[in-house]
């Protein structure tokens, strides 16, 4: 297990007394396909100490114990055992049947897993989809904050998102609000449309074009050479023309994907977190390519960087409990 015990980072956040169960600590926590991250929090959502352990892949009840083990052992760094649990998984619970649904960690699609988990725990547990737990910690209290409409969009393994108005998810009547990665991918250049099949089922889905993976398939298929995403920028740097050719596909993509967003809820902010968000020049590139998409002629949507990086799906699931209360 990796512990990391850092300073307070300022007062984020307070939680109303009825938000915050027996005690005014919280537990936040982020499933992935590889690990667990979790973080304790006091009242005023200061992090007191991170964690990670690995996650049990196939494994639905390890995962479970996996969880309760991650949570027992941030507990002993509390003075009062926290009150309530957060957490962040790739999915949603369907409010229909209490199930999880399109869900890319498979072994708990179809599972109870809040119901599960409260019962394994012992504790008051919220669960959210990842995308709006990165969208609410951005909006409440990162690069965001004091902006009333906020979407969120998550560039990395797959592609996400959340929308945040006055401080606020919105989820919808089927948990969905904000999966705007499984939309198709709006039209307007040749270059898309490849009949690409998504894990979802669905053909050419944005996620197909603005993952992390989708940069690399494409820098393969040009230039027959494997590289990461996270490479892209030395070799943007380096002046690699099949680097500048994907890259400036991918930005008129993403403007294209964005503008859609933007005419249906004129964001004030757009977040963009994950790997592919550091990339710098998307900061530049990508407003002028919303501007000649959307329904209006003077386009200043701020589009910035997510300030808590990795750590904000920790937080946002522990900002559940003060989101909805």
């Amino acid at each position: 297990m990796t512990v990391d015990k850092r300073p307070a980072s300022g007062n984020l956040a307070t939680a109303p007394a009825s938000a915050s169960g027996t005690s005014g600590f919280r537990i936040g926590l982020d499933l992935g396909g590889t690990k667990c991250a979790g973080a304790l929090f006091d009242r005023d959502c200061n992090e007191i100490v991170r964690q990670r352990v690995p996650t049990p892949r196939g494994d639905y009840p390890g995962t479970l114990q996996a969880i309760a083990g991650l949570v027992a052992s941030l507990q002993e760094h509390a003075p009062q055992p926290a009150g309530t649990v957060g957490m962040g998984m790739p999915g949603i619970i369907d409010p229909q049947t209490g199930l999880v649904k399109n869900c890319n960690a498979t072994w708990i699609q179809g599972k109870p897993f809040d119901a599960d988990l409260e019962a394994v725990l012992g504790l008051p547990v919220r669960v959210a989809n990842d995308g709006n737990c990165f969208a609410i910690a951005e909006a409440l209290y990162g690069a965001a904050k004091g902006a009333k409409v906020v979407f969120g969009a998550t560039l990395g393994t797959s592609c996400g998102g959340g929308v945040v108005v006055d401080g606020k998810l919105v989820v919808g009547r089927h948990g969905i609000g904000g999966e705007w990665g499984h939309s198709p991918m709006p039209g307007g250049n040749p270059d898309d449309h490849q009949g690409l099949q998504c894990f979802c089922g669905k053909m050419d889905c944005i996620e197909r074009y603005l993952s992390g993976y989708a940069l690399e398939r494409e820098y393969e298929e040009l230039s027959g050479r494997a590289v990461q995403a996270r490479d892209l920028p030395d070799l943007l740097a380096a002046g690699d023309a099949v680097a500048e050719q994907v890259m400036t596909r991918y930005e008129d993509r993403l403007g294209r994907a964005l503008a859609a967003i933007a005419n249906i809820i004129d964001p004030d902010a757009i977040v963009l977190g994950g790997g592919v968000s550091n990339i710098e020049r998307l900061y530049t590139n990508v407003l002028p390519v919303m501007a000649r998409h959307v329904f209006f002629d003077s386009l200043s949507t701020p589009i910035v960087k997510a300030r808590h990086g990795d750590a904000g799906g920790v937080l946002g699931a522990a900002l559940l409990w003060q989101e909805q209360d």
